[in-house]
């Protein structure tokens, strides 16, 4: 199984970016769809952003389409999520998650997760 470690998260005013990285190890990520998930205080964890194993297809969650950018470096065994335009409600831990799957769309079940970096956002 795939180990996951989120770094890059911390506090900055809206309107401002930070890029997240999810550092993998244990097994190398090339057949592996990632996602990035937030959970905010009282909500439920939703999905933000997936890149198939391939990096050719990515889907984005309505609220950051066109803010947030999901990308791979497979050599590096890395995932990203650029931030750009935060905004308040952005506020939340985010998690990156792994699934071995070679479907370009979004398993329903990730199998592998990082323990998640707080992302905070003030106004």
């Amino acid at each position: 199984q795939v180990q996951l470690a989120e770094s890059g998260g911390g506090l900055v005013q809206a309107g401002g970016s930070l890029r997240l990285s999810c550092a993998a190890s244990g097994r190398t990520i090339g057949n592996y769809a990632m996602g990035w998930f937030r959970q905010a205080p009282g909500k439920e964890r939703a999905l933000v952003a997936f890149i198939s194993w391939s990096g050719f297809r990515t889907t984005y969650a309505d609220a950051v389409k066109g803010r947030f950018t999901i990308s791979r470096d497979n050599a590096k065994n890395t995932v990203y999520l650029q931030m750009n335009s935060l905004k308040p409600e952005d506020t939340a831990v985010y998690y990156c998650a792994a699934e071995l799957t070679l479907s370009p769309s979004p398993p329903t079940f990730f199998g592998s997760w990082g323990q998640g970096t707080q992302v905070t956002v003030s106004s």
